[in-house]
């Protein structure tokens, strides 16, 4: 989260917010351990789908 300063238009940090309920023991990847998809294998697959779609917004031709 970020504050702007309205008089400066300078920008402060106030605090940074990790992935709500994204630990091991909460209920994201515990309803994926359910469905048979470990922690650290479902932290693989978000990798890779972020890698893949990185690759392609990469090569997207956005000039016209």
């Amino acid at each position: 989260d970020f504050l702007l300063d309205s008089k400066t238009n300078q920008y402060y940090l106030n605090e940074l917010n990790t992935i709500p309920g994204f630990t091991p023991i909460s209920m994201y990847p515990k309803l994926w351990e359910a469905s048979g998809l470990s922690y650290s294998k479902l932290l693989d697959k978000l990798i890779t789908l972020a890698l893949v779609r990185h690759t392609q917004k990469s090569t997207l031709n956005l000039s016209h």
